[in-house]
């Protein structure tokens, strides 16, 4: 029994140590909070559903760790599962929302890009609390590029995302666009982008899974909605 103790224990050191190894050559700041794999947290029973989830990760996957762990940093997060570590950039990254199957049924995932241009899934159930650790990255990913974005937008840029684009004076995509003094709020509903122009709601065909940085078109549009740069 000890010496099993012991050999956990020393995995979790190793994996400890390259974790901060590669947060360290990502220049990721200080770690500020760590979600484990549900089965792995403690009192936390293994269930039989739980042995054939996968945490994806790249274009492929690989199978549940016990050693799998998210960990989020100042200016960005590892997340770690079986022999692999992805680092990832907040102020780099491009982070999608995604609707994945699980052998619970469909929830909602994650998908990011690493500092070498790898795809990372972070599927709800893959690490406890999910609530918490979505609303940190999505919150910290637009507070990293939504400053850029805007200095970017005073000098004449044009920013797309994915359909969506957004200028100085006006956002759309391809069937239509409104200018900021028009555009009242905007919003997700039932999973498509939303405008309200003159009390009311029009829902544009564009769905908000997948769109590039939703995170930062979102925190754009509330700085922009009702008027232009100049009056933000």
């Amino acid at each position: 029994m000890n010496g099993a103790a012991d050999d956990r224990e020393r995995a979790e050191e190793l994996l400890l140590a390259r974790i901060s190894a590669a947060a360290s050559r990502a220049r990721l700041g200080m770690r500020r909070t760590t979600y484990r794999a549900p089965s792995t947290e403690p009192g936390r029973r293994r269930t039989a559903t739980a042995r054939p989830r996968r945490l994806l990760c790249g274009d492929g996957g690989a199978a549940l760790n016990p050693g799998a762990r998210l960990d989020l940093y100042e200016h960005g997060l590892t997340a770690a599962v079986g022999r692999r570590i992805h680092a990832v950039r907040f102020d780099q990254t491009v982070v999608r929302r995604r609707t994945v199957l699980t052998v619970r049924g469909v929830t909602g995932a994650l998908v990011l890009v690493d500092v070498h241009g790898e795809r990372v899934v972070l599927r709800c159930g893959d690490f406890a609390r999910p609530q918490a650790w979505w609303s940190v990255i999505c919150g910290a990913v637009a507070g990293a590029q939504a400053p850029r974005a805007l200095a970017a937008l005073r000098q004449g840029a044009r920013l797309a995302f994915g359909p969506l684009w957004v200028t100085a004076d006006a956002v759309g995509s391809a069937r239509t666009s409104l200018r900021w003094a028009q555009v009242q709020r905007i919003e997700v509903r039932n999973g498509f982008v939303a405008v309200r122009v003159d009390g009311r709601w029009q829902v544009w065909a564009t769905a908000a899974s997948g769109i590039p940085n939703l995170c930062v078109f979102q925190a754009l549009t509330e700085h922009l909605t009702g008027a232009g740069l100049d009056d933000g």
